[in-house]
């Protein structure tokens, strides 16, 4: 064959292999997850059942051709016997060929599927008398064929022939003597398709209860694999099921396994889902609530100015652009929540907590006329975003400037208690009611106390976040009874510093109340 033929099979082969492949994968595409499981279930039986059968099939015809073997050997020593013992009727050594051929059919009883036949210079000579069991080899005219092209010293090796009527396991033995120029051959033989019938006949029956029990192992797989897939078939019911307006439906687990805890994900997802939609269609109310007011107000006003009112367009003026800063800041809060949950919204650094108390002192001081006093101080330095906590600070200090009345004490402080580092504000307002502590962190949330009622309800939502991002929290207090009035706010932050560029917690503790 030539190169350019061969190249040609190749690309010829090469495109009927690239042809079926994808046609395989089409089928498997089309078929269902249970179908694909079943089809894999039944496919890996079929083939363990077939190595196995097929692995023990081998294995007993090698040791039914082994036992073949040895009989034929006893029969090859048994002829040696006889060409070295006396001729029994004349009771001296054998001299002929065809003695010894004769003596030999006549010492050997062949057993059931078993025949002996012996050729004289290439033809038949004698086969033992009519066994009802043996093997008749001389009626096989395509095997004497084979027997008489054999040459005289061929060596007396197990061997098999296959004619057109069995096939056979046999040894010549060829047979000469010194001084008679007459060359013999002594053939044992065994049927060994008969001796193999009966394993034949066993794994047939192999077979058929092999197919039986695929079919029985199809069954059982359709239902079980039907039932391990059931949370998936619900998964998809449920999710068809799911709009964008409800958010309700769940899948039902009941076990225990990987794809009952694949649902109760899917469960918790919508969940998560649920509270984000709904939170974001309350954002969305809200927000438009809040930015419709300042508009309608600028809107009203500048349609009712008098333009030949120096005064009335001024008031009108100022009236906007205030009504434009409370919507730039409203924005700006947004903006703060909206990134909130980045990794960059904030950057850690090593921060002293007593300088950065001093400095939030400070600024506070320019919010109001209250009594602004460092009640405690902690002189530690721990990794913050000081930007952020002073944003978030600052937030709380406004608060309780205006929920408080003027000249009163504003107190705040910074400590650390075990691991974790306080940084508080406590006012002598008139508190926060119990029904509303767990909502006021809540956007545009406002209760019904005065206060909580100015703003657009996203100062302490800023905070939580500022918190959350620093892997902390902020919380309410209210003092002991004893103490005096107002409340305390708290931001519980981890209190860890870097030691030999490694976070280590920080020890210290003052009490805050």
């Amino acid at each position: 064959m030539s190169r350019s033929a061969s190249a040609g099979r190749r690309a010829e082969l090469t495109s009927a292999t690239t042809g079926v492949i994808p046609a395989y994968q089409r089928t498997l595409a089309h078929l269902t997850v249970r179908a694909r499981l079943m089809t894999a279930v039944v496919v890996l039986s079929a083939v363990t059942m077939m190595v196995a059968g097929g692995t023990a099939f081998a294995l007993q015809a090698a040791q039914t051709d082994e036992r073949i073997d040895n009989s034929l050997s006893r029969t090859v020593a048994a002829l040696r016997v006889v060409e070295a013992g006396e001729n029994p009727e004349t009771g001296q050594p054998f001299t002929s060929v065809a003695d010894v051929l004769i003596e030999g059919i006549r010492s050997r009883v062949p057993t059931k599927n078993e025949g002996v036949v012996t050729l004289l210079d290439g033809k038949l000579h004698r086969q033992p008398a009519v066994q009802t069991r043996s093997v008749r080899l001389a009626e096989d005219p395509e095997l004497v064929t084979v027997l008489a092209a054999l040459p005289p010293d061929a060596p007396a090796l197990p061997h098999t022939v296959t004619t057109s009527v069995t096939q056979y396991r046999l040894i010549a033995v060829p047979v000469l003597m010194n001084g008679d120029p007459s060359a013999g051959l002594f053939v044992g033989a065994f049927d060994r398709s008969a001796e193999m019938s009966g394993l034949r006949s066993t794994f047939l029956t192999y077979t058929a209860v092999g197919l039986g029990a695929l079919a029985a192992i199809s069954v059982v797989a359709w239902f079980v694999v039907g039932r391990l897939l059931r949370p998936i078939r619900l998964l998809r019911d449920t999710t068809r099921r799911i709009t964008e307006s409800d958010l309700s439906e769940r899948i039902t687990v009941t076990g225990k396994d990987d794809l009952s805890n694949l649902a109760r994900t899917v469960n918790a997802m919508l969940d998560r889902l649920e509270r984000a939609f709904g939170s974001q269609r309350e954002l969305l109310d809200d927000v438009g609530h809040e930015l419709r007011t300042p508009l309608t107000i600028v809107r009203g006003h500048l349609e009712l100015v008098d333009a030949d009112d120096p005064d009335d367009v001024r008031a009108t003026q100022a009236l906007a652009l205030d009504e434009l800063d409370r919507m730039q800041r409203l924005v700006d809060d947004l903006m703060t929540l909206a990134t909130a949950d980045r990794p960059d919204f904030v950057r850690l650094d090593r921060t002293d907590v007593g300088r950065l108390t001093d400095d939030v002192h400070d600024k506070a001081r320019g919010l109001g006329d209250r009594r602004w006093v460092v009640a405690s101080r902690a002189d530690v330095d721990v990794l913050l975003d000081a930007q952020r906590i002073t944003q978030a600070w600052l937030q709380l200090l406004a608060n309780a400037h205006r929920y408080s009345a003027p000249g009163s004490t504003v107190r705040l402080g910074s400590e650390v208690a075990g691991d974790r580092l306080l940084l508080w504000v406590r006012d002598e307002g008139p508190g926060v009611p119990p029904e509303e502590t767990d909502r006021i962190f809540e956007r545009f949330h406002r209760g019904q106390a005065d206060r909580i009622s100015h703003g657009a309800g996203l100062g302490l939502p800023i905070v939580a976040a500022i918190a959350h991002a620093h892997h902390g929290r902020v919380f309410v207090e209210h003092p002991p009874a004893n103490v005096g009035s107002g409340v305390v706010f708290v931001l519980d932050l981890p209190a860890v510093d870097l030691v030999d560029g490694r976070p280590q917690p920080v020890t210290e503790l003052v009490e805050y109340l």
